[in-house]
């Protein structure tokens, strides 16, 4: 909340008091504000060595409360405005209050489902693990160089087992199984995920989960659960983000068991 709505939301006021003894009209000031953000992001890149995806995220939060903090701030620097002054006083030690109160950690789970033309022992054979994904990455965030799912191993099908989910530019998370029944359900603990990702330092995965259902048709509905502990507040943005990127993990995986199950018909 510091980061990424406080810090911007000040620097728009902070740039709007060294423009009050100037005429600046409010259209410039949105452009000079624009300035400002886009120097910000390159500042960030350059001496905090934010990677671009991670900056692609935050970008809309950023630019938002940056230019709230200059609407806030042509206002606060007029004459006559000392009650909107103790307002956005208020205001700023509320956003602190709130961040404080919910800066614990969130653990929420994210949930799709997809039919493959399989019986639930053909689509089985692949959940364990399954042969590399050879089809380039439909999902834009994977096509502009997010580490996208390739493959899954594991030292054999038993409780206890070790697994290791392999994403493009050898990026891997271990995984321990804790959970299996054979053609019906798959449980994994992540025990250990990579720390060069740009998100994985605001996003802690913590269990993966296939669930086999028979649709009694010849048919199986194939269910991947994932559980996840988001760091980084305000959390409705960013969950927003973080299950669209867990969602595009499952369907990649869970589409790519699908034609190999369904080939072997």
């Amino acid at each position: 909340m510091a980061e990424f709505v406080l810090l911007p939301f000040a620097m728009g006021i902070i740039n709007t008091y060294f423009w009050k003894d100037y005429d600046v009209s409010g259209s410039a000031s949105w452009g000079y504000g624009f300035i400002s953000f886009i120097i910000a992001l390159f500042g960030s890149a350059f001496f905090m060595g934010e990677g671009y995806i991670c900056l692609i995220i935050v970008s809309p939060l950023i630019f938002l409360f940056m230019m709230s903090g200059i609407w806030a701030g042509r206002a606060i620097f007029r004459q006559g405005n000392n009650k909107l002054n103790v307002s956005v006083a208020g205001a700023i030690v509320a956003f602190m209050a709130i961040n404080v109160a919910f800066a614990g950690p969130s653990e929420k789970v994210v949930s799709d489902r997809i039919v493959i033309q399989a019986s639930p022992d053909q689509v089985w054979k692949y959940i364990v693990s399954f042969p590399a994904i050879e089809e380039k990455p439909s999902y834009w965030m994977f096509r502009i160089g997010l580490p996208a799912p390739v493959q899954s191993v594991a030292e054999g099908e038993f409780v206890g087992a070790n697994r290791q989910c392999v994403f493009n530019g050898g990026i891997v998370f271990d995984e321990k199984i804790v959970e299996l029944v054979p053609g019906r359900k798959l449980t994994f603990d992540i025990v250990k995920q990579p720390e060069d990702p740009e998100i994985m330092g605001h996003l802690e995965l913590r269990r993966g989960q296939f669930v086999l259902e028979d649709n009694g048709d010849g048919t199986t509905t194939l269910i991947g659960n994932s559980w996840y502990d988001l760091k980084v507040r305000p959390s409705a943005y960013f969950d927003w983000w973080t299950q669209d990127i867990i969602r595009a993990v499952h369907i990649r995986v869970m589409e790519h068991i699908k034609a190999l199950a369904e080939n072997d018909n």
